[in-house]
């Protein structure tokens, strides 16, 4: 798949762009904050309704909109995906803030454990594809991109919160149905907690706790289930990839981390009321794991926390407390590794994320890299320019063309990004 050409009105710092891209791989050379990164943002923003950056829809619009007698930002892309053509459009419309508003879908969402957002004025997102109304969950996955930024390393050294955004945010683009289940999950996590705090101070009744455990037993179970397929999978992916980025010396292992023991089957004498049962639905995932005894015991290690959990005021296990972790040589790297051993297993990551959305969709992401070459010794950047090699489209930005090969620089289309515009860099240019 490919973006064909891109229209951006208001967005960031481009009050008007109209762009094609010809070409499998495109570069755009710019100083500082001139807009490269706000482009690349542009596009992961159309495939996947949320800002790699921004916490607030209102953040991503031109400050010169606000002048506007209605103000807003709107982002189309024309995609060739296979043999066919997509056009896609989110247009951000201001509006005033409202309890519906709040509520409505965004960043945080489709996502566990999400970055905060900012005050600012409220905007209501309009997505259509090929002209026809649709919801964000229906856009997701439409078009499959993998961003590489250079704060990677946080994916590796940061909170658990930013590894769960990243699951998360890959399994949208591989799996509607986790998305909608994500969505679900959320909101009953949301209701549970107000209810275990009204329980903390002697209001409401047992019996509603157990309805809103039995919802989220039922789609935390599927979260769970879905993210250790998708790990086993990095898992195994990764290893090759690490191997060779490492010169053979070191075997990087991902696992993931549910905040619960999956495989602890309560004891034969357990009961929970009947109405707590989960109804069966075959085929949800795709591999052999038990959906079933991971409810089970979700459902059970629940019953046993109860009362810390009333408490606390607060779920104290699920989706939303689980990891994802790295080790090399049985060593955790979150916590012993080197800058440099955690830098390569971040970036090793994201190319076994390449791997494997080619793999669940069977076309290969857009990549889209925001200056990443400049922190890679020769041997990693060796690997992602075969990597590029082998995309359908890749996206890349700089502020130095000197860190790139005039053989790579003659096979690319040049573009240079100066204040929200942009404009083709000719062979002339580039010698000089």
């Amino acid at each position: 798949m490919r973006i064909e050409h891109l229209s951006l009105t208001n967005f960031r710092n481009y009050a008007r762009l109209e762009l094609d891209f010809p070409g499998h791989t495109i570069l755009l050379q710019g100083d500082n904050a001139q807009g490269k990164t706000n482009l690349l943002e542009a596009i992961y923003y159309l495939a996947t309704t949320r800002s790699p950056h921004a916490g607030a829809e209102h953040e991503l619009v031109n400050w010169l909109a606000e002048n506007q007698d209605l103000p807003h930002a709107r982002l189309v892309a024309q995609v060739r995906k296979g043999d066919s053509s997509l056009r896609i459009e989110i247009t951000l419309v201001r509006t005033q803030p409202s309890r519906a508003n709040s509520l409505a879908l965004s960043p945080s969402a489709l996502s566990l454990g999400t970055k905060g957002g900012t005050k600012g004025p409220s905007y209501r997102k309009h997505i259509k594809v090929n002209g026809v109304h649709k919801r964000a969950l229906d856009l997701i996955g439409q078009v499959n991109v993998v961003l590489f930024l250079p704060d990677d390393i946080d994916l590796v050294a940061g909170s658990p919160s930013g590894r769960r955004r990243y699951l998360d945010a890959t399994l949208c683009q591989i799996d509607p149905r986790y998305c909608r289940t994500l969505q679900k999950y959320n909101r009953v996590l949301t209701q549970r907690n107000h209810l275990l705090r009204n329980l903390r101070q002697r209001e409401g009744g047992l019996d509603q706790l157990l309805f809103w455990d039995r919802s989220l037993v039922e789609n935390g179970a599927y979260l769970v289930v879905r993210r250790q397929e998708v790990v086993s999978e990095l898992d195994r992916l990764a290893q090759a990839i690490h191997l060779e980025l490492t010169g053979q010396k070191e075997r990087l292992r991902l696992r993931y981390e549910p905040s619960f023991d999956p495989s602890r089957l309560p004891p034969p004498d357990y009961q929970l009321p009947l109405e707590l049962d989960l109804p069966a639905e075959p085929g949800i995932h795709k591999s052999g794991t038990d959906l079933d005894q991971v409810a089970e015991a979700f459902r059970a290690q629940l019953h046993e926390i109860r009362g810390r959990e009333i408490l606390q005021g607060m779920t104290l296990i699920g989706p939303h407390r689980d990891d994802l972790r790295f080790s090399v040589g049985g060593i955790d790297l979150t916590i012993y590794g080197s800058r440099g051993q955690q830098r390569t297993a971040a970036l090793t990551l994201k190319l076994a994320e390449v791997k494997l959305i080619g793999q669940e969709v069977g076309e290969q992401p857009i990549l889209l890299l925001d200056d990443v070459m400049s922190e890679l010794d020769d041997a990693r950047r060796g690997y992602l320019m075969r990597m590029i090699d082998g995309a359908q489209q890749a996206i890349l930005t700089t502020t130095d063309l000197k860190a790139y090969s005039t053989e790579f620089l003659a096979e690319v289309t040049l573009l240079r990004v100066r204040e929200g515009r942009i404009e083709e860099i000719v062979n002339e240019s580039v010698s000089q």
